[in-house]
């Protein structure tokens, strides 16, 4: 039985909003994960800095894609459907409707989870709810990655996301502009990821 109602649920995995009382389980999480999120993120390590960086998500994943339109953000945790703990993270920035209906998806795993398959059922299940009438309602999500981040190559490349080209200097990552692959998938084409159970 999960401990937390879950937004969608997979055979080992969870996903929900953000909780302003995650934070110190996330920024413990964070911590014990530093090497492996070395050079590619750099998630909030103090409950203080969780706040800042939590409370936008928080605005856009409870007032549904009008609120997610609104502050160009939502995100979910990545939970252990069973135990409820923090595995990961999946966030869905810039969000923008209208004719363009697109968000850039942002994600990690916890050390502890890390190596298991969780987060490549956390982004199927993302993916779903990101595309559906009564998620997000959008029609494309793209994942902007640096080249020699294999793994999360790897991962967007399984669930189907096609590589759309290179854009240099594209963002600001520890002090200097690096290079990004642009991943991306629309709503029309098959995400292998995408369970057919949903919460």
């Amino acid at each position: 039985m999960a401990y937390f109602p879950y937004l969608a649920e997979g055979d080992r995995i969870g996903l929900r909003p953000y909780r302003h009382t995650d934070g110190a389980e996330f920024t413990a999480r964070v911590r014990e994960s530093r090497e492996l999120h070395h050079p590619w993120l750099s998630p909030p390590e103090t409950v203080e800095a969780y706040e800042a960086y939590a409370a936008p998500l928080i605005t856009g994943a409870t007032g549904g894609a009008a609120a997610a339109a609104a502050t160009g953000r939502t995100g979910f945790l990545v939970c252990e459907r069973e135990s409820g703990a923090i595995a990961g993270f999946v966030n869905v920035n810039n969000i923008v409707l209208g004719a363009f209906r697109c968000g850039a998806l942002g994600y990690g795993a916890f050390a502890h989870a890390a190596g298991r398959g969780l987060m490549r059922e956390a982004l199927g299940l993302a993916v779903g709810h990101a595309f559906a009438a009564d998620g997000l309602a959008l029609h494309r999500l793209e994942a902007n990655i640096q080249p020699g981040n294999a793994a999360s190559i790897a991962l967007v490349r399984g669930l189907g996301f096609r590589l759309e080209g290179l854009s240099p200097d594209f963002l600001h990552v520890k002090g200097a502009w690096r290079d990004h692959e642009r991943w991306a998938i629309t709503a029309e084409m098959p995400c292998p990821g995408v369970p057919h159970r949903t919460g």
